[in-house]
């Protein structure tokens, strides 16, 4: 693309299209986490918990109570204290809170998922173009660097990994931008010669905005300053290190000004002591390396990250050998010039030493800067994450794809022609957009299996529902959006199944067609259906869904 217009106009075409790819994904997306629920009660509400509310258990409610927690009220609108004091409770930084509150607040119906899902699209539309230009560093030297790297953001920003940050309504798309931006603005700070104070600054103000948003890029931008600090320390460059080591101490005083509870949630918090128990557990910490390259291989690759893993591997050995090989006959070749095929010889050489030549070239330095960062936030995060989740790996996922998209294409090179390699890494590409079709692949977080309960309970079912709530089992947003949609609920805590209780709760309760139980205990359930169906007169006990942390039944007279 040798012309700025034409530039400009493909990389707008691309944010469109994904942006649109954005919308109908976004439309699919039937239900929503817990912690999506938590993203927008720590946004929109008065505490931390709608369970601490003190009229939430053994009282019916509406639907409209538990709205209340996962939405901006007319009177909340304008209202940003709360979003600082809810994130000093609990246990991440308060910037992505304050930007979903900001979008929530133009929602006029109450709840929706499109305030969450549009912030991470738009925060996508400079992630993209951030790869694009990552990309660009990387290919500088290789023809229509432009136009491949423009193709293969544009592949990154549909992987499942990318549509799952987007319709996942956490702070991870902002921390995704947050590690692409650091990336980005170290790859250029490595080709200055100079201080460049500008950048210096745009460096400082994202690992402030990263640090401020979630404490996992901590990990991303200590390596970061620690191959910095090597580098210059090497090259004897102290003006340049102090220069940098200064704008990460003013930006860690900064940060630290702004949301100093920081310090506790890392260190004394029950997350920080977690992450320092298990590093005690070495076993545990392969398996969840295991168990996090199986979702890079999924999510990041659609499904054919083994493949190109294998490929990748095996065109190394062969240049390995190859390289060996060539050097071998060189040794054996005769002294007599004359003997010597000079054309063959320099064919030879050019053979022998691209692979070389691409091994010691810039873009070498390059890619260091990228593989270091990401593969010590990988590993960090293996130990430190709460459970194996998609969402604590997303952040990189990008930057994995553009490194194992990017290994590919140059051991492909070193291989055939230029012509023949750009047919291979096409072939992978549409083979990376069509395998979610075909390994029935979708976004972790869209949830199509629970469209039909979704539906069913807001229009067919929309019964009286006793939650019989286990406490032990405290996981009551992963189900909060059902009890938005139910007019009479009521969430009985620690319940003892006699009939006077039973009674108790539904007296005044029409019950003739039917009732709806939620049950977050995975056995015994008989235990507390069967004095449920004899103290009500119900007979017909259905099953209808096993949720994230309950299983939800219909109970009837049997006439119905």
């Amino acid at each position: 693309m040798k012309n700025k217009k034409i530039e400009i106009a493909v990389i707008s075409i691309i944010l469109i299209l994904q942006t649109i790819i954005y919308i109908f994904v976004g439309t699919k997306k039937s239900y929503i986490h817990m912690d999506e629920a938590y993203s927008m009660g720590l946004a929109s509400f008065d505490k931390v918990e709608i369970q601490d509310n003190e009229d939430f258990y053994n009282t019916w409610h509406s639907k409209d109570y538990y709205e209340d927690y996962i939405s901006v009220q007319e009177n909340e609108k304008g209202q940003y204290a709360q979003v600082y004091e809810n994130q000093k409770n609990d246990v991440h930084p308060p910037l992505y809170y304050l930007f979903l509150k900001i979008a929530m607040g133009f929602s006029k119906n109450g709840y929706s998922k499109w305030p969450g899902i549009v912030v991470n699209t738009v925060i996508f539309l400079a992630i993209t173009f951030l790869t694009y230009l990552i990309l660009q560093e990387l290919l500088e030297n290789e023809k229509y660097a432009k136009e491949k790297s423009a193709i293969l953001a544009l592949i990154s920003a549909i992987t499942m990994a990318s549509l799952t940050n987007v319709i996942y309504i956490r702070m991870y798309a902002l921390s995704t931008f947050n590690i692409m931006l650091t990336t980005y603005l170290h790859i250029r700070l490595r080709k200055c010669g100079k201080v460049n104070q500008k950048l210096l600054i745009c460096i400082g103000l994202s690992a402030l905005f990263g640090s401020l948003t979630h404490y996992y890029y901590l990990f991303f931008l200590a390596m970061m300053y620690l191959i910095f600090t090597i580098k210059f320390a090497k090259e004897k460059n102290w003006k340049n290190l102090g220069f940098y080591t200064l704008t990460m101490a003013i930006a860690a005083i900064i940060s630290l000004a702004i949301f100093p509870y920081s310090i506790n949630h890392m260190f004394f918090g029950y997350r920080g002591q977690g992450v320092i128990d298990k590093f005690k557990d070495i076993s545990m910490f392969l398996g969840n390396i295991k168990n996090y390259l199986a979702k890079v291989n999924r999510f990041c690759f659609n499904g054919i990250g083994i493949g190109i893993l294998l490929l990748e591997i095996c065109a190394y050995i062969y240049l390995k050998m190859r390289k060996i090989i060539l050097k071998n006959t060189k040794k054996d070749l005769p002294q007599n010039k004359e003997c010597i095929d000079k054309n063959e010889m320099i064919k030879n050489n050019q053979s022998s030493y691209k692979y070389e030549t691409m091994q010691n070239n810039h873009s070498s330095d390059k890619c260091k800067i990228i593989i270091a960062p990401t593969l010590f936030y990988f590993l960090l995060v293996a130990v430190a994450s709460p459970w194996i989740e998609l969402r604590y790996i997303m952040p990189i996922c990008s930057l994995i794809f553009v490194m194992g998209i990017y290994f590919a294409y140059i051991l492909l090179k070193n291989m055939f022609s230029e012509k023949v390699t750009n047919i291979l890494l096409i072939v992978i590409l549409i083979a990376i957009m069509i395998s979610p079709a075909i390994l029935k692949i979708e976004p972790e977080v869209m949830f199509s299996d629970k469209k039909e309960i979704v539906e069913k309970l807001s229009n067919e079912l929309n019964l009286p529902t006793l939650y019989v709530f286990y406490s032990k089992n405290n996981r009551f947003l992963d189900d909060i959006l059902l009890f938005t949609k139910l007019d009479n609920s009521y969430i009985a805590k620690d319940l003892e199944y006699s009939s006077e209780n039973i009674n108790q709760i539904f007296e005044g309760k029409d019950t003739s067609k039917g009732i709806i139980v939620f049950i977050n205990k995975d056995e015994g359930n008989e235990k507390v259906l069967d004095p449920l169906c004899k103290t009500l007169n119900l007979k017909n006990v259905q099953f209808l869904k096993r949720m994230n942390a309950c299983n939800i039944y219909y109970v009837t007279n049997g006439s119905n």
